[in-house]
């Protein structure tokens, strides 16, 4: 990636006593991001202000380049997202520097020849290496680059990993980053990756984030149930409950089978067991996967600017985001026994859950990816669901059941791009996990010219 110059650049602006602006994403992986970028500019005594957005929208931009015409911003940053708003960041680029820290795609037929020059600079690695990082971990390589006692940062960089479901598409990048976060407290151990290994066992299994069980998930008597049938106490002599990392190897052993022949059925059978990711904070070791979920349920129902307190130390903000985080975790079983409960448009390879009203359109991304990773629907299933906003538009998320097992048969950017046709929309993404927004009015057009596209996709494949 390239950082020489954009680097430079920054180092020489500051000096200049005007205000930074931040734009991030709200995801785990944006407010991770958010968190590097917030630490590296107060050790650098930078005045600064961010925002967090869902998505990058033509009317947000518009606004951003207007305000910057008269309030003398020095730069602003996108963090975790702008790659594929190039062409009009480049206008917002005559008025002040700007900075584009990111990992997805980047915007067609925008002339590369523009990038990290003048004002407009990129940092991406889909640039030229074509490397799996995170937004937050192109971030904190910034940070890094720019003093190498931000190292101790790396594993925020480490939770927005994980938080984009990227650890198992580790690189040479990606694992430097892994190394600095072992240097400055991460423990790594073997386990279930599905559950939150430092929670009660049977809370890991009745709110897992990462599969649906009908009968278990979401349900507390469920999930003990399942634990007593396979012969695993829940609690132990001290009448305590038991985690996962205080099971034996016997007890982890059946725990595991006993997974395996739920997820069999959908050919998701070994990408269970891992690496357990333990991090350090408030003096506590936490499970980076479930630390990573309690940052994206704040960025999911609103509290995003909560979420950054707590990243960054505020004792006051701890209680409340595990107040936030249960409610959070409500709403995501609500979700998916409506999902498992109400009728879906199928077709040949193809799955799509127009949720309209009753999954919130912040969460609708997080639902599709757990039913992509869940063993409901066979790998290589294109996964699309869609949800209302409050603003007369539509959020569509796509992923591919299997989609973190190294599948990319399909890009999904590519397909909504094609469903679009003549429809006006904006996509971004991945390959393999990408989304889009319409209006209320082209609902029924969209759905007919998606499940046309799909089935002609599936034909050529």
């Amino acid at each position: 990636m390239e950082l020489e110059r954009p680097i430079s650049t920054f180092k020489e602006i500051i000096q200049v006593d005007s205000m930074i602006r931040v734009i991030t994403h709200l995801d785990t992986d944006g407010l991770m991001s958010a968190s590097i970028m917030c630490k590296t500019l107060k050790r650098l005594n930078q005045k600064f202000w961010i925002t967090t957005v869902k998505q990058l929208e033509t009317d947000f931009l518009e606004q951003i380049i207007n305000e910057s015409k008269s309030q003398k911003w020095k730069a602003v940053f996108f963090l975790d997202l702008g790659s594929g708003n190039l062409k009009q960041i480049e206008k917002l680029s005559k008025n002040c520097k700007v900075f584009v820290l990111d990992h997805h795609e980047l915007e067609k037929d925008f002339d590369r020849e523009k990038l990290n020059k003048d004002n407009l600079f990129l940092v991406n690695p889909m640039i030229s290496e074509n490397e799996r990082i995170s937004g937050a971990g192109v971030t904190y390589l910034f940070a890094k680059q720019l003093n190498d006692s931000n190292k101790d940062l790396s594993q925020f960089a480490v939770l927005g990993i994980i938080g984009d479901l990227m650890e198992k598409e580790r690189d040479k990048t990606s694992n430097s980053i892994f190394e600095d976060a072992k240097q400055c407290g991460m423990q790594i151990k073997k386990g279930l990756t599905l559950f939150a290994g430092t929670r009660p066992l049977h809370k890991s299994l009745e709110y897992s984030s990462n599969i649906f069980i009908p009968g278990v998930t979401g349900s507390s008597l469920g999930a003990i149930q399942f634990l007593r049938e396979i012969g695993i106490d829940f609690k132990d002599a001290n009448n305590k409950y038991r985690t996962m990392l205080e099971l034996d190897e016997n007890e982890l052993s059946r725990l595991i089978t006993a997974v395996l022949l739920r997820r069999i059925g959908g050919g998701h059978s070994q990408d269970i067991l891992g690496n357990i990711y333990l991090i350090k904070f408030y003096g506590h070791l936490y499970d980076a996967r479930e630390l990573s979920a309690m940052i994206n349920a704040c960025g999911r129902l609103n509290y995003s600017s909560l979420a950054l307190a707590f990243a960054i130390g505020s004792k006051t903000a701890k209680e409340k985001v595990q107040e936030v985080y249960t409610k959070y975790k409500q709403h995501i079983v609500k979700s998916l026994n409506w999902v498992h409960t109400n009728k879906k448009i199928e077709g040949n390879n193809y799955v799509i859950v127009n949720a309209r009203n009753s999954i919130k359109d912040t969460m609708i991304g997080t639902v599709t990816s757990i039913l992509a990773s869940s063993s409901v629907y066979p790998k290589g299933t294109i996964l699309v669901g869609l949800a209302y906003r409050d603003d007369n538009k539509i959020k569509v998320s796509a992923r591919l059941s299997g989609m973190y097992e190294n599948n990319h048969a399909q890009n999904l950017s590519n397909l909504l791009k094609e469903a679009l046709g003549q429809i006006e929309g904006e996509v971004g993404g991945h390959a393999n996990a990408a989304g889009c927004l319409i209006d209320k009015s082209c609902e029924n057009n969209f759905l007919e010219s998606l499940q046309k596209t799909m089935s002609i996709q599936q034909i050529k494949l």
